[in-house]
């Protein structure tokens, strides 16, 4: 396993408690939109055993040609041991980066792409909207739905409805009305649905999703291979 170590060039405010951390490209280190990595502070590899309080798995926010590894996240009050520490970094602190993979590239297939997510998950789908806006190739159209009680919403720049590259952005603040939408591309029996968030969140996507009669093939998740069963296997009959 090859660790990079890399250095903190740049820190984002992009809304009350979420960051964006921009990290030095280390020489050859690559990545492709919906990537993510385990993301280390110094002495995670200490001792005999990895410090997993020192390690967080993270999107990666950026696309390679932004020349910055992006990572972003929320950071509030009360939080974890390794938020705490990240929320005191500075530029030019060094981090660690290493098993980078993506495990929800943008599927060129001539299908619609509905982008589900909620509060920072948007992260994940940064990369794969300015991957769509620079090359619509054989994708439909894509529509981003995200929803963020805190009504701060994330990367208003890049995600704003473009029709004329087929891309529609919508923010909601309520479970309702998210919902509401999740129900209407249900409707599109052929369509892909990509959904980033916390476990309940993909749990309750998914079984509005299934029952609509969306398939698990249809349904994109950023988990391993081996966690997908446990989300996908929705019992239609209880």
């Amino acid at each position: 396993m090859k660790i990079y170590w890399t250095k903190i060039n740049k820190i984002i405010e992009e809304a009350p408690e979420v960051k964006t951390y921009l990290l030095d490209c280390p020489e050859g280190f690559t990545w492709e939109e919906g990537a993510h990595t385990h993301f280390a502070f110094e002495g995670f590899n200490a001792g005999d055993k990895p410090n997993r309080s020192l390690i967080r798995h993270m999107s990666i926010s950026t696309l390679p040609h932004e020349n910055s590894i992006g990572i972003t996240t929320r950071i509030r009050e009360q939080c974890s041991e390794f938020k705490s520490i990240l929320r005191n970094m500075e530029v030019g602190h060094e981090v660690a980066i290493f098993k980078t993979h993506s495990n929800v590239p943008l599927k060129r297939e001539d299908r619609n792409v509905y982008l589900l997510s909620s509060g920072v998950g948007l992260a994940t789908f940064r990369p794969l909207v300015l991957e769509y806006l620079e090359r619509t190739d054989n994708v439909n159209q894509i529509h981003s739905l995200n929803i963020d009680s805190s009504r701060d919403f994330l990367f208003t720049p890049i995600f704003e409805s473009a029709p004329d590259k087929k891309f529609t952005s919508q923010f909601v603040d309520n479970r309702k009305d998210y919902y509401e939408e999740v129900k209407n591309f249900a409707a599109d029996k052929n369509g892909l649905f990509y959904i980033v968030g916390s476990d309940e969140f993909l749990t309750q996507n998914i079984e509005v999703l299934r029952e609509q009669g969306v398939k698990p093939e249809q349904i994109m998740l950023d988990k391993h291979e081996q966690q997908l069963p446990a989300f996908l296997s929705f019992d239609l009959s209880s």
